[in-house]
């Protein structure tokens, strides 16, 4: 795989690929759920296996994607990636039953778990300092195309129940993946420690300015002077606490309600009152707002620091958990005010989290790490927040057969303020730094820490 000489925004476009099918997959479940227990029983233990186990997969895919990227390159790994995503996508539209349907999703996992961890990694690596931002936050952006797009093709296809386009239409962005890899350049990062200098320069040339590239190769070589091994460096203690905020910012950003949401905001909307169709097209406005709040965040990510972001998101999203809770048990459902209620309050809810916890993470991860172990340790968080979305997929529609839905979305205000105190007091600062500097002063700061702990 050679990759040939092309454009920036192409190069770009291409790295964030691999979110859009993660997106795309992750929202095409919710309509899909609506017909295929038309054709496959499924109770609601079976229903939350579904898509879950895609979530189980996604476990897998991001615990071994970090590694296997740092020993054989960001983009040999992301054409494994688009295969998985071809086969399972293939898997899922013959599914003849339960099983198929769940060995299909697991197949898709895999590859989700791979996309997680492998894509912030390599935009972050390929985008220069002052745009590093906005260039990683297409990951997120394309997230959400994906996830979108996943509503408008399940809302062309409902009339016809058409579960089985809806979930096998994925293998059109798997191809554009696929083939589009073969002209992606490789990580100037990974370049220079596994092929030299001149090589991380050729590629550097691409997407930065030609007096920015000494200095930022100096800083590397100088961070891998005193690096360790990827091993080594994972289990160091200076690292550890780093994992330990990365791991909990990416748990935290599932379980504050967001896969609620995108994995059965149709079957919130149905039982509240709205038609099937009715309800798909409710997530559709729910996708549009998604994207083009996420468009917002990337003109202003490089602008506000991250931590300011994070908080802003908070405190939105809990309010309008809030606010809707407390109308549903004033109103209560069953009518279409009810329903609007709900469909208007988590669209607030998404409006919030698409310029905050949705770019923000996908931007802070790559930076938190040492270049060293950036692909594993990313992938660790990775593993992380697919532990959180599982939780999310496999209890909420249990949680939902015992509790209010009003209940059911306190709870997650509650998480919500808690990742709130999370931001405020654990995270660090990212913006504006190179992300040579970010590791210098996070190597200084537990060095401290040690030396205290010694005396």
């Amino acid at each position: 795989m050679g990759g040939k000489k092309i454009g920036k925004k192409v190069i770009f476009f291409l790295g964030a690929l691999g979110g859009l099918l993660y997106g795309y997959d992750m929202g095409v479940i919710s309509g899909a759920l609506l017909y295929i227990k038309n054709d496959i029983p499924l109770t609601s233990f079976t229903e939350g296996l579904v898509v879950s186990s895609m979530l189980v997969g996604a476990i897998f895919g991001s615990g071994s994607s970090g590694p296997l990227s740092d020993k054989f390159g960001r983009r040999r790994l992301v054409f494994m990636i688009s295969i998985l995503y071809i086969v399972g996508a293939l898997t899922l539209a013959f599914a003849p039953n339960m099983v198929t349907l769940v060995v299909g999703r697991l197949i898709i996992g895999v590859a989700v778990g791979g996309s997680t961890a492998i894509v912030p990694v390599y935009l972050s690596e390929m985008a220069p300092t002052e745009s590093r931002g906005s260039l990683s936050s297409l990951n997120q952006l394309m997230i959400t195309i994906g996830i979108l797009s996943s509503y408008l093709v399940n809302y062309a296809f409902a009339p016809i129940e058409g579960w089985r386009w809806m979930l096998g239409l994925a293998v059109v962005p798997s191809l554009i993946l696929m083939v589009g890899v073969l002209f992606m350049p490789e990580s100037p990062r990974w370049l220079l420690e596994h092929r030299g200098k001149e090589a991380a320069r050729r590629v550097m040339k691409l997407t930065r300015k030609e007096n920015e590239i000494d200095q930022e190769i100096n800083e590397m070589i100088e961070i891998n002077r005193v690096s360790d091994s990827t091993w080594n460096v994972l289990k160091s203690a200076w690292l550890r606490p780093t994992l330990v905020i990365g791991c909990t910012f990416a748990l935290l950003q599932q379980i504050i309600g967001i896969n609620a949401i995108i994995y059965y905001a149709p079957t919130i909307f149905n039982e509240a009152g709205l038609g099937d169709v009715t309800s798909i097209l409710g997530t559709v406005g729910i996708g549009t707002v998604n994207v083009l709040f996420t468009i917002v965040a990337i003109m202003i990510i490089d602008k506000i620091d991250r931590k300011k972001l994070l908080i802003t998101g908070n405190i939105g999203m809990v309010g309008s958990l809030v606010i809707m809770a407390g109308l549903i048990w004033t109103i209560g459902l069953g009518s279409t005010v009810g329903a609007w209620i709900i469909v208007a309050c988590l669209t607030l809810f998404i409006i919030f989290f698409a310029f905050t916890w949705g770019p923000v993470l996908w931007v802070m991860l790559p930076e938190l790490f040492p270049m060293r172990a950036r692909g594993a340790a990313t992938g660790i968080a990775a593993l992380a927040l697919s532990i959180g979305s599982l939780l999310v997929a496999q209890f909420f529609p249990m949680l939902t057969e015992v509790m209010s839905i009003e209940q059911v979305f306190l709870i997650f205000a509650v998480i919500g303020i808690g990742a709130m105190i999370f931001v405020v007091k654990y995270l660090p600062e990212t913006r504006a730094r190179s992300l040579e500097e970010i590791e210098a002063d996070l190597r200084k700061r537990t060095s401290a820490v040690d030396t205290k702990s010694v005396k």
